[in-house]
This record gives structure tokens, sequence and C-alpha cells, in this order.
């Protein structure tokens, strides 16, 4: 019964690699389940989480393995351009847009999909402040205040507002279509509620920043887009 998905690749004319094929089974349990997924009597390997179109996919379904992946990949290309975004002789306004082009498209990749938690939204936070720090060339024993140290790069915190922004636009992107990815968004687990706290859903960390009131109520602004890019504006406007 394993092999079902093998037959059916076959019939469309797709063969399975048994050694490049591997299973990942999510779950919100502590202990995860053992999945036996055979192929011509060959176990298919069981992952903890493994790199989708560049995206770490983890079975626990958080986002935070992909987040602390995405902030130290963006550090260690900062660190390739150094001489460059750390030169005075630029002026901050033109480092800062090098920034925006080579450097934050690499921290936000896939942001579109992530849930961002307040310990997330803090790193995240903490990553931006830390790329300015180092274009101002301020040291830690300077003890200034992340509020100066905006103050000399003429900015503000931009970065959270930039990727609501993304999941936003996308967001309304998909709740329009009305398919698959609209019910997968959308849609309604089956069985009971886990106890104790329960995960934030990027429909309710999106509410949240728009103040769009409910989650159904944004999911229904969606459908103006008009409406929903004037909602997308006013949050950009108000910041974080």
């Amino acid at each position: 019964m394993w092999d079902c998905v093998k037959e059916e690749s076959e019939k469309k004319g797709l063969e399975l690699n048994r050694k490049k094929t591997e299973v990942m089974v999510v779950s919100r349990k502590q202990e995860l389940p053992i999945i036996n997924i055979y192929i011509k009597g060959t176990r298919l390997k069981q992952k903890d989480q493994f790199k989708y179109l560049g995206s770490l996919i983890s079975s626990d379904g958080r986002n935070n393995s992909e987040v602390a992946s995405r902030i130290a990949q963006a550090k260690t290309n900062f660190q390739k351009m150094k001489t460059v975004l750390t030169n005075k002789n630029i002026s901050i306004r033109t480092r800062r847009r090098a920034l925006e082009c080579y450097i934050e498209p690499i921290l936000m990749y896939g942001c579109e999909a992530w849930t961002i938690s307040k310990q997330t939204q803090k790193k995240l936070e903490a990553t931006e402040m830390w790329f300015l720090r180092r274009m101002l060339r301020i040291s830690w024993t300077a003890k200034k205040t992340n509020d100066t140290v905006l103050e000399e790069a003429h900015t503000t915190r931009l970065l959270i507002s930039k990727i609501r922004k993304r999941q936003a636009t996308f967001f309304g992107h998909v709740m329009r279509r009305e398919k698959l990815e609209n019910l997968v968004t959308t849609g309604m687990l089956e069985g009971k509620r886990s106890r104790g706290k329960q995960r934030e859903k990027l429909i309710e960390g999106l509410t949240d920043w728009l103040k769009a009131g409910k989650s159904l109520e944004a999911i229904e602004a969606t459908k103006d887009r008009k409406k929903w890019r004037t909602m997308i504006a006013n949050a950009v406007k108000q910041g974080t």
C-alpha cells in the first residue's frame, strides 16, 4: 500500500529516486510519530527538517529555524560587503540603499509565510540594529541607545513593516484566487485543540498590524483590491 505514490507517479512518466526521496511528518506533538514508508522494500529516511525552494521546513510547523537561518545568511553576506557598507566616505543613505538591495532580500526571502511571534520580532529588530551599528561603526562599549543609532542613520525601524507589507500583499493575492492556497490558509484542522496557549496564526498577526478588527473582516477586505492596498499603505505609514 505504501507504493501507491510510486505507482501513480509512474503512470505520469515520473520515477521516484529511493536514495534521494525522504519523508517528514509535521506535528505539534513533543515526540514525533514514526512513519514507515517503503518503495520496493526500501524504507524512506524520516527527517526533522529539510530545505524546499530555499526555505527550511521544520517538523514542528514553526519557522524559528528558518528565521535563524535567514539572519545568519544575511549577516554573513553583510560581512562580505563590509568594505562598502561600513565605508564612511560613502553617505549613510547610499549605504542603506545598498543594504536594502543586497542584504535585506536575503534576510526576507520567504517571509510571506512567516508567523511573527513577539520573540521572532525581537530577533529581527535586533538584526536590523546590528546592521546599522556596524554601518556606523558604533562599538558596544559606546553604550548608545537604539534611538540614538536610528537618528544618526537618518532612519526609523522599517524591517518589520516591510515584512508585514509583503505578507499582506501575498495574503490578499491568495485570498482573491479562491483556490487550494486559500483553503490551506483559512481552513480548519480536524481534531481537538491542544492544551495551553494556541499558536498565533499568520492572519492574526496581519489583522493586528492592519488594525482590521477581526480576522474575518480582514479576509473579507481582501476581495476589494483598492481597499486592501489602502489598508496596507495606512499600516506602513503608522509603522510597527
